[in-house]
C-alpha cells in the first residue's frame, strides 16, 4: 500500500513548487492567448501572442508587470526600426548587419533589459516579410494580446506566496548550520585527525552554495509580495526575511573560520586530544547551546506572529543566554590551561572570537535593532521615490485652497 501512496503523497507535495505552478500557468495562459490572437489578428497563425505570454507570465505577479513591459518595448522598438529601414534600404547581408547592430545598440539606450536580443529579432523577422508594414503592426498586436492576456491572466489568478518555500529553505540552511555545530561538538572531546577536521571545514565552505540557492529562494519570494493584493504586511515580511538570511550569512562565514581554527589545532595536535577532557566537556555544552539557538533563530524569523513566534524567541533567548555562560566557563578554562601550556594561545582566543559573534549574531535585541533600521531604511527609500508624487499633490492643495479662499 505504500508503494502505491508514496507518488501521491509526492505529487501533492510538489504541485504547489514554484516549477510546477509556472509549467501549469504559462501553458494555460499561452492557449489563452493564441485563441484571442487568431480573433483579432489577420495571421493565420499568430505565434507571437503565445510566445509573448510564455515569456511575460512570470512565477510573481511583480515579474509578470515588469516583464511584460520590458518585452512589449522591445517588440515595438524593432518593429520601428524595421519599418524605417525598409523605407530605406532593401534586405542584404549589409544591411542585415546594420539592423541588428542598430538594434542591439538601440535596445540598450531603451533599457529593453534582458530583451534587448528581441528588438533585434523582431526587426529582422519585420524586415524578412515582403509586405512589411502590415506584418510589423500584426507583430505588435500579437505582442500586446500575449503581454495583454499574460498580465490579466496572473491578476486574475493571482499567483501563490512563495513566502513558505523561501523560509522552509532558511530553516534548512539552520539546520544543517546546527548539525555541524553539533558535529563540532563531538569532536572537541577527543582526538580528531587532520583529514576529519579538514572535511568538517570543507563542508562548512559549501554553505556558500546553499546560503545562494536560499538567496534565489528569498527573492522569489519578495517579489511574491510586491503588488500582491493578498499580501497587506508584505514589506514586514521581506524585511524580517531578508535581515534573517543575512544575519545566517555571517554566522555561516563565522562558522567556517571556526571550523578553520579547529583545522588547524588539530593539525598542531595530531598525537594528543585537541582539548583537555574537562575543556572539551565545556566546549561540548557551548556548541550544543548554540547549534539550537541557530535552529531556534530560523523558526522565529519563519513564524508568523503568534504563540509559536513567541515560543520560539524564548527559546532562542534561553539557549543564547546558557551558550554565554558556559562559553564564560569555556573562557576561564581555556586561560588556566593557557597559562600552564601556552601553546597556540592565539588560536584559543580566535576560538572564543569565534563563538562570541556567532552568539552576537544571533541576539534578540540586536535583530530588533537591525529590523528597525532596515524599515527605516526602506520608508526613507519610498519617500525619496514618491518625494514628486507628494509635491504636486501639495501644490494641488494649496490651488484647491487659493481657489476657496478667491470664492469667500
Amino acid at each position: 500500500m505504500a508503494v502505491v501512496t508514496d507518488p501521491w503523497l509526492n505529487f501533492i507535495r510538489r504541485r504547489r513548487e514554484p516549477v510546477v505552478v509556472q509549467t501549469v500557468r504559462s501553458t494555460v495562459a499561452a492557449v489563452l492567448s493564441y485563441v484571442v490572437a487568431l480573433l483579432m489578428s489577420s495571421e493565420p497563425a499568430p505565434l507571437t501572442a503565445p510566445l509573448t505570454a510564455l515569456l511575460v507570465v512570470q512565477v510573481t505577479l511583480y515579474a509578470t508587470i515588469t516583464t511584460g513591459m520590458r518585452r512589449v518595448n522591445a517588440v515595438v522598438v524593432g518593429v520601428l526600426i524595421a519599418i524605417g529601414f525598409s523605407a530605406l534600404v532593401g534586405l542584404t547581408w549589409w544591411s542585415l548587419g546594420l539592423i541588428i547592430l542598430a538594434s542591439l545598440v538601440i535596445g540598450r539606450f531603451v533599457r529593453a533589459g534582458e530583451f534587448v536580443p528581441e528588438v533585434a529579432i523582431s526587426a529582422m523577422l519585420v524586415l524578412g516579410v515582403t509586405r512589411v508594414a502590415e506584418t510589423a503592426w500584426d507583430r505588435v498586436l500579437e505582442t500586446l494580446i500575449g503581454a495583454g492576456v499574460g498580465l490579466l491572466f496572473n491578476v486574475l489568478f493571482v499567483p501563490p506566496v512563495w513566502v513558505q518555500p523561501a523560509g522552509e529553505a532558511i530553516e534548512e540552511l539552520a539546520r544543517r548550520m546546527g548539525r555541524m555545530l553539533v558535529c563540532l561538538g563531538d569532536e572537541v572531546r577527543g582526538h580528531t585527525p587532520v583529514p576529519e577536521a579538514a572535511a568538517r571545514l570543507h563542508e562548512a565552505r559549501r554553505l556558500d552554495h546553499d546560503i545562494v540557492q536560499v538567496d534565489a529562494a528569498l527573492r522569489q519570494a519578495e517579489d511574491s509580495l510586491r503588488l500582491n493584493p493578498r499580501v497587506k504586511e508584505g514589506l514586514l515580511f521581506r524585511v524580517v526575511l531578508r535581515t534573517g538570511l543575512d544575519t545566517l550569512e555571517i554566522s555561516a562565514v563565522v562558522l567556517r573560520t571556526l571550523c578553520r581554527t579547529l583545522t588547524d589545532l588539530a593539525k598542531a595536535r595530531t598525537d594528543e586530544p585537541l582539548f583537555a577532557p574537562h575543556i572539551g566537556a565545556a566546549l561540548h555544552e557551548v556548541l550544543r547551546h548554540m547549534a539550537r539557538a541557530v535552529e531556534s533563530f530560523a523558526v522565529l524569523i519563519t513564524t508568523q506572529v503568534g504563540a509559536n513566534a513567541e515560543e520560539a524567541e524564548e527559546r532562542l533567548t534561553r539557549e543564547l543566554a546558557a551558550g554565554r555562560a558556559s562559553r564564560d566557563v569555556v573562557a576561564h578554562l581555556l586561560l588556566d590551561g593557557v597559562r600552564e601550556h601556552p601553546r597556540q594561545w592565539q588560536l584559543h582566543g580566535a576560538l572564543l572570537a569565534e563563538i562570541d559573534r556567532i552568539l552576537d549574531e544571533l541576539d534578540v535585541e540586536k535583530r530588533t535593532q537591525r529590523l528597525v533600521e532596515e524599515l527605516d531604511r526602506e520608508s526613507r527609500e519610498q519617500r525619496e521615490k514618491y518625494r514628486p508624487v507628494d509635491k504636486l499633490r501639495g501644490r494641488l492643495r494649496v490651488t484647491r485652497t487659493r481657489e476657496r479662499n478667491g470664492k469667500l
